[in-house]
């Protein structure tokens, strides 16, 4: 039995809206260059006290159950994006342990020793050493480095410059940030195939398409958005032996992101509902490729509950 007041304030059936928080990564240990990703013991924590108030759903289930108007109260589902393997081998066991399931979004490219372009600049510049640096492109602007706050925030400055280059031009501007340093870099940071049929398996976990390559669609032409789609559904078709039914739009802010007309290559690419960034609900009037997801990024998982109340109602 969840906690009644709980019950009350966010009834079920046809009047239910229902929240999806989106995650990334669980991490072994807490990692200054990351401090907004919840290390394992963190997620845990946090997986638990949602089980005590809300009803945890598969995404697809919720979807379903939207649709017919008998969503229990409180309720939520859990997503991650990216492909991380942590996601399998942190996040998976304390979502089984909890009885919690989630939806997986997987860019395809990056499995089997892959690595996002974001993870290229966070790891280069975790390495770098002590001293005076200049970012090789932009305003080169030059950094003092002497720390892990300044590591993090000289990386963050390279993602922004980024974020938002074709494809093409974002790799090669991660290659010359890569090359302010002589370390390797980590080629274990994204799933195997095997860790993606694996996941697959389990009770507690769905698979979903996003994208190939991780590009902004909002900035692709409509041929390189259905086709980073389409690709990326193939691929996931052919490792498990059955098509998804959920897409995430990657970065995931309407027009910023993506554009409301590329939700048509979700639909031809025969999938059945997609997720965004943009906060909000999912209710009777939501429209299916566009589900909104909620993540209030707060260390204390009581204060994290609060805050999913608060926007439930739009008071955040």
């Amino acid at each position: 039995m969840k906690w009644l007041p709980f019950q009350l304030l966010m009834p079920g059936g046809k009047r239910a809206k229902h929240q999806v928080l989106i995650f990334h990564r669980v991490l072994g240990a807490p990692d200054q260059m990351m401090p907004s990703e919840p290390c394992q013991e963190e997620f845990d924590l946090l997986v638990g006290t949602l089980k005590r108030f809300y009803n945890i759903l598969p995404l697809s289930d919720a979807i379903e159950r939207v649709k017919q108007g008998t969503l229990p109260s409180a309720s939520l589902s859990i997503t991650f994006d990216d492909g991380y393997a942590d996601n399998y081998t942190h996040a998976l066991p304390i979502l089984e342990r909890h009885e919690a399931p989630a939806t997986f979004f997987v860019a395809t490219a990056f499995l089997d020793g892959g690595r996002m372009w974001n993870d290229t600049l966070i790891e280069t510049a975790r390495r770098l050493p002590d001293g005076e640096v200049k970012l090789p492109f932009g305003s080169r602007e030059t950094s003092i480095i002497s720390s892990m706050d300044d590591r993090r925030s000289f990386a963050q400055l390279a993602i922004d410059y980024c974020k938002y280059l074709p494809i093409s031009e974002r790799e090669e501007r991660a290659s010359e940030f890569a090359a302010l340093q002589n370390n390797e870099l980590p080629t274990s940071l994204m799933m195997s195939s095997e860790q993606v049929r694996t996941m697959a398996t389990s009770d507690y976990a769905e698979i979903g398409a996003h994208t190939r390559n991780h590009p902004i669609l909002a900035e692709c032409n409509d041929q390189e958005a259905e086709k980073e789609i389409a690709d990326s559904v193939r691929d996931l078709t052919h490792l498990l032996g059955r098509q998804p039914k959920l897409f995430a739009y990657p970065n995931g802010k309407l027009n910023k992101d993506y554009l409301q007309n590329q939700t048509r290559f979700v639909v031809k690419a025969g999938l059945k509902a997609a997720v965004t960034t943009d906060w909000g609900v999912l209710d009777r009037n939501t429209d299916l490729m566009q589900i909104p997801r909620f993540s209030p990024w707060k260390k204390s998982p009581k204060r994290f509950v609060f805050d999913l109340l608060r926007a439930r109602y739009g008071i955040l």
